[in-house]
């Protein structure tokens, strides 16, 4: 997590106000690599999408049914609720214009989708225009493992 939070940092050139909230030391069984795809597509998105000034907060938590979240929250421009449900298909683009000067292939959340899936996790994204959004990734309580061992992050 704090390697996302500094690739963040990065990314952003001091423009955003990035936080990191680590609530859980739990890790996940699952591929390490597609674990820091995923993250790294969610935070690559706020940054993009979070106007200069605005708030980043990357978040790692275990729910009391044991279930183990990732979430991204920006304080961004937001996504109009009938765009939501298509955000995972490939090449979908809310606006195509604003696409030009943010960069990317449209690919990063179907990506996710796909990880997310091989994870046996859900993706919720709740979002509202002009006051930002939540990416989250819920993965499933069997895949909570102890800090030892294999991990996705």
């Amino acid at each position: 997590m704090h390697t996302l939070n500094e690739e963040g940092r990065s990314l952003s050139n001091g423009q955003h106000q990035l936080r990191l909230e680590i609530e859980s030391e739990a890790r996940l069984s699952g591929s390490g690599n597609d674990c820091t795809s995923a993250f790294g597509n969610l935070v690559t998105n706020a940054i993009r999408y979070t106007p200069p000034g605005g708030e980043v907060v990357l978040r790692w938590s275990e729910q009391p049914d044991g279930t183990m979240q990732f979430s991204v929250k920006d304080s961004g421009i937001g996504i109009a609720p009938q765009h939501i449900s298509r955000l995972t298909e490939r090449f979908y683009r809310v606006d195509r214009s604003r696409s030009r000067e943010t960069g990317g292939t449209g690919l990063g959340l179907a990506i996710v989708k796909h990880i997310v899936i091989r994870h046996q996790a859900q993706l919720i994204i709740t979002s509202e225009e002009g006051k930002g959004s939540t990416f989250s990734i819920i993965f499933p309580a069997k895949r909570r493992i102890e800090a030892i061992g294999v991990d996705c992050w």
